[in-house]
């Protein structure tokens, strides 16, 4: 069972479910219910908005969700068996997991993700979204098999599914307000902020996550170089890679800061993006900068995944804003 859930990467499974979570209770929630509606058979009275996705259906979300972000860990383990043992010394299929046993997991993950999305689709009343999953099932098993070799493409793969996690709340979200909000109400107000609030999350995921595959990369540098991988350290470099990195968290930086002072402009906000966000992500500049062995590159990475994850939590901080009035 130990090594079952380190092959399906258990850790980054929670991440997955807490984001979620996070992105319907503590953003949608409160956002939606600063918009004031007059149903048409109310009391004439306008009262805020609320969730109209069902619980349980959102629930299905989260374990489709999952469920192919776990097949994907498991065929990128398969098709990395050669490089990981370079790069790590050691690998799970092939000796505590059997390869066979290992594409019928992937398998099984695979068909169950697709099918309770096409059902939750189908249940939504927009059947067509659930080609959404088929077709990131897909991308996971050719990003492993193919993509990853290939020089940006398998890095900005994965982050855009990265950003797409947030995004996927909204998209099932935002037809049940529409649908319920055009029938029962006398004006469909403007919806459109959760796009903003929820992108906000969705491009900072994708930005982070960007930055931590090409540090990866590099850590990963003497298998990949190994195996005739063009990854990005492979084609242009390591120090030129680091380079790369460094200006992706400066833009990371500047973009949160543009944020912080153009749209949510809190002293509590601006403290914690200095304290929990930029400041860890100095250090990361600092690791590459100084940093050549592969234990400091792995720190670097690991810090990346903190990184990530207290930019998810500030969506706890945004509850506490639009609830209690902070701004």
């Amino acid at each position: 069972m130990k090594d079952f859930l380190k092959l399906i990467r258990w850790q980054n499974l929670l991440m997955v479910i807490l984001t979620m979570v996070l992105m319907r209770y503590a953003v949608l929630a409160p956002v939606i219910n600063r918009i004031g509606v007059i149903l048409i058979k109310g009391s004439g009275e306008e009262i805020p908005m609320t969730l109209q996705f069902p619980w349980y259906d959102f629930i299905l979300l989260i374990v489709s969700t999952v469920f192919i972000t776990a097949g994907g860990y498991v065929i990128n383990d398969y098709f990395d068996i050669k490089t990981d043992l370079i790069n790590k010394g050691k690998v799970i299929v092939g000796t505590k997991i059997p390869r066979r046993q290992a594409i019928m997991w992937h398998s099984v993950f695979n068909i169950a993700g697709v099918t309770s999305g096409f059902y939750l689709s189908y249940k939504a009343g927009y059947i067509w979204l659930g080609t959404l999953f088929l077709v990131v099932s897909g991308l996971l098993y050719f990003y492993s098999a193919s993509y990853k070799r290939q020089f940006l493409i398998g890095n900005i793969i994965v982050a855009i599914l990265t950003g797409l996690v947030p995004m996927l709340v909204v998209f099932y979200e935002w037809p049940a307000l529409y649908k319920f909000y055009t029938l029962n109400a006398i004006r469909l107000p403007d919806i459109n902020i959760i796009i903003y609030w929820v992108g906000g999350f969705a491009l900072f995921a994708f930005l982070t996550n960007l930055i931590r595959e090409i540090i990866k990369d590099i850590e990963d540098f003497e298998g990949d170089i190994a195996y005739g991988r063009n990854t990005v350290p492979v084609v242009i470099g390591v120090l030129s890679s680091k380079i790369v990195s460094i200006c992706l968290i400066i833009i990371t930086i500047v973009l949160l800061y543009l944020v912080c002072h153009f749209f949510i402009n809190d002293t509590i906000t601006l403290i914690y993006v200095n304290v929990l966000i930029v400041a860890p992500l100095l250090y990361v500049i600092y690791s590459l900068l100084v940093g050549n062995e592969q234990k400091q590159l792995h720190r670097a990475s690991r810090m990346m995944k903190i990184v990530m994850l207290t930019g998810v939590l500030y969506s706890v901080l945004v509850k506490a804003i639009l609830t209690w009035n902070l701004f």
